[in-house]
């Protein structure tokens, strides 16, 4: 594992001229570090130049995506491209930021909205998307005029070392240093380093609602800038006029892509009460369809969860929904066979306040509910205290925009006749309440990353005030 330390880490990305070791290229220390002597724990736990990933276990790959988080092939492949398309946005984006020009109640004067980058962004990711938030951070951080201080998932660390000698290749082939992009692994000490230093000027932060309440309490201890990404309880709403060959390929998504490890991963299925049945008799045939396996394999839809920590999570969820309640009527089970693999669920029966129903859990389990009306499945929407995603099923145009109005979902992703997940990078992405509150990727986004300055200028001979106020 690369692990750097941390004040070292800082001075680099702040431009400091350090000599020797440090101001070597990415590449060159992610090799070296390999071979030198006070390393050679690395070589007997069978880490090589190319680095394999550990999705089921085994040791074999040189960090691709799927082989090191476990999620399938094609949607590897698309996070490494959503990389790419957040540095074709980025780049348009750089020629049209700046703020307005505003007129003065003045004579001779004028009011202008200065941007300036913001200077050190750390930015700390979680295992599910190791490629592409950093994409988004790093990408819109750099067109601002940021430098970028990463600390990846523990759990993903190849694949954060192979993204840095990529960004820090490119940097440098443009005379631009290596360290604009800067790299640290390791744990939550790591972490809680990079959250208290003032140095960092903007921490990003994308993981769980625990640990971002603590390090959102520990960046403004110091009065420093945090932009928060945390856990979604997402929801998806049908109603009867809904086109089910929309609902079912829809809701099969969202709930098992990345095998339920989404921040938008649809974690409540609302069904009224009139299509209830004929909704889960669908997705249960749909579900049965699912080509489970090695997520290397271009033809496999569902791939294993990422820990097995996370199996016992799935199966602690499970016991609890029938506890509370709950019938399963698919899956439940954790599979028979290497790697943590456990089978796309599905509960009904469970009451809309169910405990369970209101903890997100990191696993392809979905809970279905009935509901009466349109008031009722809005207010359940929102009772969760996430406001990541939701989504809605209709063809009524009035209901359509009471659901994006100030009465309908609160969450910051309000999708109709979609999935919860598959956000498209021109938007702002990110959610409310516990979800952190903060925005990622398009839309202004950037404004998160720079700091802004109302400057007013005197062009005139005279000195008049504001509010016409006279001092003389």
């Amino acid at each position: 594992m690369w692990r750097v330390p941390r004040q070292l880490c800082v001075q680099v990305a702040r431009g400091s001229k350090l000599s020797g070791l440090w101001n070597k290229p990415a590449a060159f220390m992610s090799t070296l570090l390999i071979n030198q002597p006070q390393y050679a724990w690395l070589k007997e736990l069978g880490l090589r130049e190319e680095n394999p990933g550990v999705y089921n276990g085994s040791w074999g790959g040189r960090g691709e995506v799927s082989l090191e988080m476990g999620k399938i092939f094609v949607e590897g492949v698309g996070e490494v491209q959503e990389y790419v398309d957040v540095c074709d946005y980025a780049v348009g984006l750089s020629r049209m930021i700046g703020g307005p020009i505003l007129p003065s109640e003045r004579p001779g004067h004028v009011l202008i909205e200065q941007w300036n980058p913001v200077g050190l962004v750390g930015v700390i990711t979680a295992f599910n998307f190791p490629v592409a938030v950093y994409g988004w951070n790093s990408a819109i951080a750099m067109i601002c005029g940021d430098v970028c201080l990463w600390k990846g998932a523990p759990s993903t660390s190849l694949i954060s070392v192979a993204v840095t000698k990529i960004i820090a290749k490119v940097l440098e082939d443009n005379k631009l240093p290596g360290a604009i992009c800067s790299l640290t692994c390791g744990g939550a000490d790591i972490g809680t380093a990079m959250a208290k230093d003032e140095q960092v000027d903007l921490l990003s932060f994308t993981g769980s609602t625990q640990v971002g309440k603590q390090v959102a309490l520990m960046v403004q201890e110091r009065f420093g800038r945090s932009l928060l990404e945390l856990g979604g309880n997402n929801a998806i709403i049908v109603f009867d006029d809904a086109d089910l060959n929309l609902v079912i390929p829809s809701a099969l998504f969202a709930a098992i892509g990345t095998t339920g490890q989404r921040c938008t991963t649809a974690r409540r299925l609302f069904l009224h009460e009139s299509i209830h049945d004929e909704v889960v008799n669908r997705l249960q045939k749909a579900y049965a369809q699912i080509r489970v396996g090695d997520p290397w394999d271009p033809n496999v839809l569902y791939g294993p969860l990422h820990t097995k920590q996370a199996v016992s999570m799935f199966r602690g969820a499970v016991e609890a929904a029938k506890k509370e309640g709950g019938t399963v009527v698919y899956g439940g089970k954790v599979m028979d066979r290497p790697g943590n693999y456990v089978e796309p669920t599905i509960v009904t029966g469970l009451p809309h306040n169910a405990s369970i129903a209101h903890t997100e859990t990191f696993a392809p389990i979905l809970y279905v509910f009935k509901f009466k009306n349109e008031e009722e499945v809005f207010a359940w929407n929102n009772e969760v205290k996430q406001g990541l995603s939701s989504s809605v099923f209709t063809k009524d145009l009035g209901r359509i925009f009471r659901w994006l109005g100030p009465k309908g979902s609160d969450c910051g992703i309000v999708n109709v006749n979609i999935p919860t997940s598959g956000a498209e990078i021109g938007g702002a992405f990110g959610g409310e309440k516990h979800t952190g509150g903060g925005r990622e990727s398009g839309s202004d986004a950037w404004k998160q990353y720079m700091r802004r300055s109302t400057c007013t200028i005197n062009y005139s001979k005279d000195l008049p005030l504001a509010q016409g106020i006279k001092f003389q």
